[in-house]
């Protein structure tokens, strides 16, 4: 009898286990951004390189909605113009430096480290910051910024729904651009590995 009761209480235990919900698709999927671009198929694909720097950010859609806003109002738009922005949703967007690398003028040791940006209508200011794993950028402390540097944003023709981030280097050398796009939006911050 005491097997049985042991036997009962240990499948009970063990049913909570299965009876776990999994979490709904997100709203703004995680992406990732990899230099060199195919890096992280090196397992499987011959010729290709260990990356030098991976982007993680989630990739909110626009759904007809203003990229930027001039009030407080949220219904003007997503993020406001001279407001510290996560650059993507959900957790703060995160940039992982497998080597130092020059950003502005400034040496930035490998690790990982939190990007922020302070977008105006000319140019976006860029806050590398070593402040990991917060929820959007409510955790960023200017005082923990590494490097911040302000690069031009371009309005171009085509518009990209969701959120983008890519990484190139525009002469095949040890300059790679971080490439954002959003809406109309273009900007590119210059990464120099060492």
């Amino acid at each position: 009898m005491k097997k049985y009761i042991l036997l009962l209480a240990v499948l009970l235990s063990t049913s909570s286990l299965f009876a776990q919900e999994f979490s709904p698709i997100d709203k703004s999927p995680m992406d990732a951004a990899f230099f060199p671009a195919d890096a992280a198929k090196r397992a499987f694909k011959k010729g290709v390189s260990e990356p030098k720097v991976r982007v993680l950010y989630s990739r909110p859609s626009l759904k007809d909605r203003n990229l930027f806003r001039t009030t407080e109002d949220r219904k003007d738009g997503i993020t406001q113009y001279g407001k510290p922005w996560r650059l993507g949703a959900n957790e703060s967007t995160e940039l992982l430096l497998m080597q130092d690398a020059l950003i502005g003028d400034t040496l930035v040791k490998a690790g990982r480290y939190s990007i922020v940006v302070t977008p105006t209508e000319t140019e976006w200011t860029f806050h590398i910051n070593s402040e990991n794993d917060g929820w959007g950028n409510y955790s960023h402390k200017p005082e923990l910024d590494v490097v911040t540097v302000s690069v031009p944003v371009k309005i171009v023709k085509d518009r990209v729904e969701q959120l983008s981030i890519t990484m190139y280097s525009p002469n095949n050398d040890n300059t790679v651009h971080l490439k954002t796009g959003w809406g109309k939006y273009r900007t590119e911050l210059p990464i120099v590995l060492k």
